[in-house]
């Protein structure tokens, strides 16, 4: 299907600035640190920098976006908790209760919250943006999870949002979070799809499944699969078939923020499937994306590897939400205050030689 502005959209990412990065590599050489000190957080900011066209950027306005949506497969009994969390957490996030609302105000960064397919109505609510196309998904296990019209719309949901919130006030770093109960079903089903994995090498515990009910989810994805038959080329029937709307709607902000040249931290397996989906879009985004951590769900490991993506730290958090993407971008707003407010050698009349060739000086 792919209407004309779903195509726009796709079509709007350019290349990073190469020669920007080169640039930013060769200025962390020259500070007074003996070469390659900062490790892989240099190759980092150097690829942020190409993505800004600039080695001093400003930081000011930094967003998780957090898509919010039900699963109708959480009916075959998916999930540690009911789908009725889904709604609770995202009055949760409203009331400022959650974890991802501590670190950001500890942060300093805003989260935009989106119903792009909770269950039930929230009336007016201040902080929510109203975008539901849908009482959730249909269930996955007997039919698609969605029109492919409606996973187009969804992809479109998140780059209006993402737009109007950018148009507003410039945004230069954005995090990728979400909350819908039984998302790590539909995110196995597509890391799955697209990388080709096994699903015994992808599903994990979600909410906190035992053994036995992580079989009976694999199970379950299996039987999806089976039925709707998404094609791993078309990245648009995958999302219809075993997708959700938040997973379509942080889709459409990936898209949005590489067109924007705004670089892009990830959180953990839901957002890896809302990547790859992405970059099977269009493969140019994969220089926009970062990886914040690795996720104890082993389907994310798989997914950073298909995206090739190592994590900037790993302390085996699976909580979602936008939570891990928070420290991540700290990571890359830490790596551009050394960029540029460290001294080079030059600027301290210092012989680089002296400081030999190691590290923890």
């Amino acid at each position: 299907m792919k209407n004309d502005k779903f195509n726009k959209l796709i079509q709007s990412i350019n290349p990073i600035d190469l020669t920007i990065q080169q640039s930013a590599l060769k200025r962390f050489d020259k500070l007074t640190k003996p070469t390659k000190s900062l490790g892989r957080l240099e190759d980092l900011v150097a690829r942020a920098a190409g993505i800004y066209g600039s080695l001093n950027p400003e930081l000011k306005r930094k967003v998780v976006f957090l898509m919010a949506a039900d699963h109708g497969v959480t009916a075959e009994k998916v999930s540690a908790y009911p789908a009725e969390i889904t709604r609770k957490m995202v009055l949760n996030f409203l009331d400022g209760g959650a974890a991802i609302n501590v670190l950001t105000r500890h942060f300093g960064i805003e989260v935009i919250v989106t119903d792009i397919g909770v269950r039930g109505e929230f009336g007016k609510k201040t902080g929510l943006i109203d975008k539901k196309i849908d009482q959730g998904t249909m269930n996955m296990a007997i039919g698609p999870a969605m029109t492919e019209e409606m996973a187009e719309k969804s992809v479109l949901v998140g780059h209006e949002v993402f737009e109007k919130a950018f148009k507003e006030k410039k945004i230069d770093l954005i995090g990728l979070g979400e909350m819908g109960i039984g998302n790590t079903t539909a995110s196995s089903a597509i890391i799955s799809v697209l990388t080709g994995a096994k699903l015994e090498k992808v599903v994990d515990m979600g909410t906190g499944l035992q053994p036995k009910e992580i079989r009976h989810k694999i199970s379950i994805i299996k039987k999806a699969i089976k039925i709707s038959q998404p094609n791993p080329k078309d990245p648009v029937d995958v999302l219809a078939k075993v997708g959700g709307f938040e997973i379509g709607g942080l889709v459409g902000c990936i898209l949005s923020a590489a067109a924007r040249r705004v670089p892009i931290v990830m959180d953990g397996l839901i957002s890896g499937a809302c990547a790859l989906l992405a970059v099977n879009l269009n493969p140019i985004v994969q220089d926009y994306l970062f990886a914040s951590h690795c996720s104890k769900e082993k389907g994310h490991r798989v997914a950073l590897l298909y995206l090739q993506q190592l994590p900037v730290f790993d302390l085996e958090m699976h909580l979602g939400e936008g939570t891990g993407a928070v420290f991540g971008m700290n990571f890359l707003e830490a790596g551009f205050k050394l960029l540029n407010e460290m001294a080079t050698f030059d600027e301290m009349k210092i012989y680089k030689g002296n400081l030999g060739h190691g590290v923890d000086k």
